[in-house]
């Protein structure tokens, strides 16, 4: 065979998967394959995803683009629009003669044809199947480590008394079993790893080939995946040259602990493959770079996540996670349909009902502050709030400038209502489409819940830019009480605003804090599924955040939205008439697979990869 003068590749992406392997320095793993794999590579200590959950994240593994510069790809799930012009790394890969191959999950929150962009896509594709001769760059997901494998059981290959449960979690066996049957998991993970590792080499392409593993964003346990903490976020990463590739990377058995995104992976790839890196890839190539422990950052993101809207900003260096959230009026723990078939979530909000938890347990269950920052050396599992400390001040205005500029610079979406006609990243683009400075200016703001802020916000309601309008709504919304002088602007937003999304915020403070009938009366008529989903399931939310009582006489409303409300709708229509009704318990499923199928046109599923 002759021998090509460009790498193959070689890439494994274990899903929903921490890095809880041994050469990560977790004494209860057993992940020999990726431990020997990393012992003659590189590895990225402190890699993070692009989001806490898959198909956001996979929109940037795909494109090299934050998906929130893209929307809808931040939200979970959704099919934000591709532009032509925005290739992705497979793509670049072909047009430099290498063969593309894919095995199963082409969930990539877009309408790209998966079958376009890759030579094969398929279950079985295989660098075997290639013409001969050509360099190959062959992706396999693993999807055993995946979320749902904690809602069946095997048995545990570790002893649940020695899994150590973070500060933030009650010590309760449905917990401690998920953590140690998970680890069974990522152990069977590690040996498909080992597989296609030995294939390499009965192939004879270990010395030519360079092996990549990560994950499409951080772990299963709760407050992990969906949420901006380390557990949702931090991933594995590991990059094995071949010694005729060794001098691209750092020597092997390195480790770097610089901030690392792997938004950065597909400008790698494309680098590695001998193309132009093209501009619209936010990352920088991993090949040659210097790692600067004090100049990198990693960035994250949540905005809908499955039938919950809770818009959270985050970056991270080497030891300090930030996080901005811009709904701090909205709880962490609120349910999700598909997170709770887990007995871990189950349990947690058990304790939390039968008032078993602790302080710092039990915070999950409130609402948020609206900045956040952990020393994650001294503090790993995030539970000292260090924001607002004077000890701390210069780390906190060093990290909320850098996500302003972030977000500024990646010109990002979250802001605007779902189905939005200024959602995409060339229609956020277009002239006055979408100001993100004055929304910025605004919105930054609601983390601080300052009655100070007040007219600003009602300026905002005047405001052209629907928007705009939308966030100085959320802003009174969020100072609840503190905000009485805002009544009569709210009451006229609600009866003359033609936005549905500037309405509803509107109407819920009304209803929620100044106990408005008529308001009330509004989010009900919005919660009709004559609406569009997105309206559908903010009133839905709105609702919801009155309480069983107060939603009690809407509950014919709630109900229609449970039979005809689609997967997220529905969802979330059925588990508040559980409350209603005085029948749900945390072991109560509301999750309907084929709800969920059936609610997603066939086009999009195959866009998506599922079903």
């Amino acid at each position: 065979m002759t021998r090509n003068t460009r790498p193959n590749i070689l890439w494994t992406v274990s899903e929903d998967c921490p890095p809880r392997f041994g050469c990560y320095g977790d004494p209860l793993a057993a992940t020999p394959n990726l431990d020997a794999l990393a012992e003659r590579g590189t590895l990225f200590g402190q890699a993070y995803s692009a989001a806490p959950v898959c198909a956001p994240s996979r929109f940037a593994l795909l494109t090299g683009v934050a998906p929130e510069s893209n929307g809808p790809a931040h939200h979970m799930r959704a099919v934000a629009h591709r532009p032509a012009w925005m290739t992705t790394y497979p793509e670049l890969a072909r047009a430099q003669g290498y063969y593309c191959s894919n095995n199963v999950k082409t969930d990539y929150n877009c309408d790209v044809d998966p079958h376009a962009v890759w030579d094969a896509c398929a279950p079985t594709a295989h660098w075997r199947d290639r013409p001969e001769g050509a360099p190959f760059l062959a992706v396999f997901n693993i999807d055993g480590t995946h979320e749902s494998s904690v809602f069946r059981r095997d048995e545990p290959i570790v002893d649940r008394d020695a899994v150590r449960l973070p500060a933030y979690l009650p010590d309760a066996p449905d917990i401690r079993a998920d953590f140690a049957h998970y680890y069974r998991k990522i152990a069977e993970m590690d040996a498909e790893v080992g597989r296609l590792l030995a294939q390499l080499a009965e192939d004879g392409l270990l010395d030519d080939t360079i092996v990549i593993h990560t994950s499409d964003h951080g772990g299963v346990n709760p407050r992990s995946k969906r949420w901006c903490y380390d557990e949702g976020l931090h991933v594995p990463l590991i990059v094995a040259a071949p010694e005729r590739y060794a001098h691209l990377f750092p020597p092997p058995g390195t480790r770097v602990e610089a901030a690392v995104g792997t938004i950065r992976i597909p400008p790698t790839l494309v680098d590695l493959v001998g193309g132009t890196v093209p501009a619209h890839m936010q990352g920088a190539s991993l090949v040659g770079a210097d790692f600067d422990a004090d100049r990198e950052l990693a960035f994250g993101m949540r905005n809908r996540m499955d039938a919950r809207n809770d818009m959270v900003r985050t970056v991270r260096d080497a030891r300090y996670r930030y996080i901005r959230n811009y709904e701090p009026h909205r709880p962490y723990g609120l349910h999700q349909a598909f997170a709770w078939l887990a007995k871990g979530y189950q349990a947690w909000e058990a304790a939390h009902l039968n008032a078993e938890l602790d302080d710092v347990q039990e915070a999950f269950w409130r609402e948020k502050p609206g900045i956040e920052l952990y020393d994650t050396t001294a503090d790993p599992d995030q539970v000292r709030n260090l924001a607002g400390d004077p000890a701390h001040a210069h780390v906190e205005r060093r990290l909320d400038d850098a996500l302003r500029a972030h977000m500024t610079a990646v010109n990002d979406n979250g802001f605007l209502p779902e189905g939005s006609a200024a959602e995409g990243y060339d229609a956020s683009r277009a002239p006055e489409a979408y100001p993100l400075a004055r929304i910025l200016d605004v919105a930054d703001r609601i983390a601080r819940r300052d009655p100070a802020d007040l007219p600003t916000y009602l300026a905002a309601l005047t405001d052209t830019d629907a928007t705009v309008r939308r966030w100085g709504a959320i802003g009174v919304l969020a100072l609840g009480r503190a905000a009485a002088d805002a009544v009569p602007f709210l009451r006229a937003a609600v009866a003359d605003d033609p936005d549905p999304h500037v309405r509803i915020p509107c109407a819920e403070a009304l209803a929620c804090h100044f106990g408005d009938a008529e308001a009330a009366d509004e989010l009900a008529g919005s919660a009709s599924t004559d609406h569009p989903p997105a309206v559908v399931l903010e009133a839905l939310t709105a609702l919801a955040a009155l309480g069983p009582e107060r939603a009690r006489p809407y509950r014919a409303v709630i109900a229609e939205a449970a039979d005809n409300g689609g997967e997220y709708g529905g969802n979330l229509a059925r588990h508040l008439l559980l409350r209603i009704d005085g029948r749900y318990t945390p072991e109560t499923v509301v999750f309907d697979w084929e709800r969920m199928l059936r609610a997603i046109p066939e086009a999009h599923r195959k866009a998506l990869g599922i079903g």
